[in-house]
């Protein structure tokens, strides 16, 4: 294992034909910015997301090149352990690559980082999938490398989200709740400031049921939301001029997610939440394909937190997985029997058209 020092060097290392892998560094900003926006990926790959508590991190962000093209990126930091982790201060991570990008050259760039991370003594990347419903193109690519390259699945969360097309009845209890909020005449407002939300609300309620603190503080969520606001919203409930509850919206083009869900007592005496889910996704969101409503996992993926499972549940939500997978990069060479196809007997070249359908268990 290399020292710290040592792996603070951003060389740019040739590790395959065609193929360089470089660390970012800040004078890329614009071309990461351009590849996030054109490709695969959310607002919070952007550097303006990422960036904003860059002194909780060590970016170690991956950047592979085709010749002077940039193929792919990969959100990452150091962890405390010297491994690379994609990314801890992010939801979800896993490698970006254009809407052409084939299997094979996918294949490639997993082959280029990990020899990459190898070389520079990382001997270890845990790797954080983007669940399904984000991507706006298949990126089951990620999954077969992974499969390859022997990757230890360490944990799975289930993300609970509401799919517009399939979308089942509100349970019951949830409409009934929401009945009671239309009774009591609450108001459902877009606000233009966090602070309400974060300081009445969300602040004392997780302090008081979980002792913890909301991973944005005011600052840095109103700070992104500057950054980002198209992206990130705040909808909350009043009783006259008493607040009672409210959700932070993130927003990509397809899926609305419930980054902070908190309501009072008396939010929940009076369905002010469950009014407030429900008009998100009958009205604000009814064009977005999903509806994001977050995990219900405790110590990793190990335990299910039942009663926000079942509250979840019943606007329709159902379980994605959300996958985080160990991965030694001197596994690396695991690729290569399928990335050197050339050496691979039986062999089917692209222009032997009909013949494909006779290779042994094609169907």
């Amino acid at each position: 294992m290399a020292t710290s020092s040592a792996l603070l060097v951003s060389p740019s290392l040739r590790v395959s034909p065609g193929l360089s892998v470089e660390r970012y560094s800040p004078d890329r900003k614009p071309e990461w910015d351009r590849f996030v926006a054109a490709n695969n990926a959310t607002f919070l790959f952007h550097r303006d997301y990422m960036d904003y508590h860059r002194e909780r991190f060590i970016d170690h962000s991956l950047m592979i090149f085709r010749g002077p093209e940039l193929a792919a990126i990969l959100p990452a930091n150091l962890g405390a352990d010297g491994g690379l982790i994609s990314h801890e201060g992010l939801t979800y991570g896993g490698l970006v690559v254009p809407h052409r990008a084939t299997l094979s050259q996918v294949l490639a760039c997993f082959h280029s980082a990990l020899r990459a991370l190898h070389e520079q003594g990382i001997a270890r990347l845990r790797y954080k999938r983007i669940p399904s419903f984000y991507h706006v193109r298949p990126d089951d690519d990620a999954a077969y490398c992974l499969f390859l390259l022997d990757a230890q699945l360490y944990r799975r969360d289930c993300a609970l989200a509401v799919e517009r097309g399939e979308r089942l009845p509100f349970q019951k209890r949830r409409q009934r709740q929401m009945n009671r909020a239309r009774r009591a005449n609450l108001r459902i407002v877009h606000e233009l400031k966090f602070s309400p939300f974060w300081e009445r609300v969300l602040t004392p309620r997780l302090w008081e049921r979980y002792g913890v603190k909301p991973v944005h503080t005011i600052a840095e969520i109103t700070l992104l939301a500057s950054r980002f606001p198209d992206c990130i919203r705040q909808f909350s409930v009043y009783d006259g001029p008493d607040i009672l509850a409210g959700i932070t919206i993130y927003e990509t083009p397809t899926v609305a997610h419930a980054q902070y869900i908190a309501g009072t007592d008396d939010g929940r005496k009076t369905g002010a939440l469950d009014y407030l889910v429900g008009w998100l996704l009958e009205e604000r969101y009814r064009d977005k394909q999903f509806f994001d409503l977050g995990i219900c996992n405790e110590k990793e993926g190990r335990g299910v937190n039942h009663g926000l499972l079942e509250w979840k549940q019943g606007f329709g939500a159902r379980c994605y997985a959300h996958e985080f997978y160990e991965v030694w990069t001197e596994n690396y060479p695991k690729l290569e029997p399928v990335l050197n196809h050339n050496s691979e007997p039986g062999r089917l070249e692209a222009d032997d058209g009909l013949e494909l359908f006779a290779f042994p268990g094609a169907a």
